[in-house]
């Protein structure tokens, strides 16, 4: 599920990047109005030479993931690894294309579709080497958040009940992949118009709400509650019940380039919410009880999901690793630590509780808003339940990638 999770970069990055190319000396200069670059200024002091008494040197990052053995893994003989098989033989679809990953999916295709307890952990044990993911400053803790699919009620064609767009991608639309020019940029991408023979940012929410028809912005579906949308905004894909009780399932299709900002930390900023209240729950009575304000609350939020429709399934939304998400057993990461598939072994807790949550899981999904090593978002399934428990869920854990024995952790891009 790839919510505002694949990773966007806004026209500010592109500046920087473009500042960054011009610069003559470690200082970045400004721009011209014309864009071009400014002359260089000279370096105000010299720099300091490393080693002069009374200056430490700063420590070296420690490596981000740091093998370890399976005594050490917090929880693993407490968790049933048969429960995760489906979600393994699901990474394993697209990871045996992989020379690395081949054989230890083949292996574990021999054990069949549900293999015991015993058998699952002893597969694991034989096959993997955990290694332990690990901040820059060395400790081992990170954030654990939680995401959903969400059920909507909505019609295809606008109504008194259903009266909110859920958008297709617009035409107007351009995506500027930085890869294509840089191969350095390979995960960098933009979003933007073209207006005359310029580039420009593309329209943030409020913008793009009051030109949503000039941008021709298709419109799949009409949703009834507002806030209920912009809730499946944020987890990317979700489901929409008809009027005639039929399901249509929707999935991420593109962004609009601009940042993910939270409206619950707006409320709390705004001193609508105590930080406490500012969950999935409280945001929805807030709105409730301030229909006047639902544009500012919405507005403050720049970010604008584009969908699809999807084929109707019985399986789980789908993925950044193209794969059904597994309820319980998917995560969403960051993918510059942690290979998209891999097995994880997480050890946090249940939202608002000491008490532990500690699975194996598999690493299928990203997020835009997972930046970090140490940092995991845990999928909880579909529906109300689920919605409720990823709301609540703002957990420390730490985590573990399980690699083939023998496969060293790709470098850190």
């Amino acid at each position: 599920m790839s919510r505002f999770r694949i990773l966007h970069y806004t026209f500010t990055v592109l500046l920087g990047l473009l500042a960054g190319a011009c610069a003559h000396s470690p200082n970045t200069p400004a721009l011209d109005t014309d864009g071009s670059c400014a002359p260089a200024k000279p370096c105000p002091a010299c720099p300091a030479c490393p080693g002069q008494p009374g200056q430490a040197a700063a420590p070296p990052a420690a490596a981000p993931l740091q093998a370890g053995d399976w005594r050490a893994v917090s929880g693993w003989l407490q968790d049933d690894p048969a429960q995760a098989w489906p979600a393994l033989r699901t990474s394993c679809s697209t990871l045996s294309r992989q020379p690395t990953w081949k054989a230890v999916c083949d292996r574990a295709g021999l054990l069949g579709a549900s293999p015991s307890t015993a058998a699952a952990r002893q597969f694991f044990e034989a096959n993997f080497t955990p290694w332990q993911l690990t901040n820059a400053d060395g400790s081992t803790q990170g954030l654990v958040t939680g995401y959903y699919e969400p059920l909507l009620r909505g019609s295809r064609t606008r109504s008194a009940r259903s009266t909110w767009p859920i958008h297709g991608v617009p035409k107007d639309m351009l995506t500027i992949e930085l890869g294509d020019v840089y191969p350095e940029l390979k995960s960098l991408r933009l979003r933007g118009r073209l207006v005359g023979n310029k580039v420009l940012p593309y329209w943030n929410r409020a913008q793009f709400g009051e030109r949503a028809e000039q941008a021709q912005a298709p419109v799949l579906l009409w949703a009834d509650d507002p806030i209920e949308l912009f809730f499946l905004q944020v987890q990317g894909s979700g489901r929409v019940q008809l009027p005639d009780g039929k399901t249509v399932r929707v999935g991420y299709a593109d962004q609009n380039g601009h940042p993910y900002q939270s409206i619950g930390r707006w409320l709390v900023a705004q001193g609508e919410l105590p930080l406490e209240k500012a969950s999935m729950d409280g945001i929805k009575r807030w709105a409730e009880a301030n229909p006047q304000r639902l544009h500012e609350l919405l507005n403050s939020n720049p970010s604008y999901v584009f969908f699809r429709e999807l084929p109707a399934s019985s399986g789980g939304p789908i993925g950044a690793l193209g794969v059904p998400l597994s309820a319980g057993r998917s995560i969403a990461v960051d993918p510059r630590y942690v290979p998209l598939g891999a097995p994880v072994f997480l050890s946090t807790t249940h939202p608002l509780s000491a008490t532990p949550l500690q699975r194996l899981v598999l690493a299928q999904d990203t997020g835009g808003a997972n930046k970090g090593v140490v940092r995991a978002d845990f999928f909880w399934g579909f529906g109300a339940e689920a919605g409720r428990e990823a709301g609540r869920m703002r957990q420390q854990g730490s985590m573990w990638v399980l690699l083939p024995k023998g496969i060293s952790p790709p470098e850190h891009r």
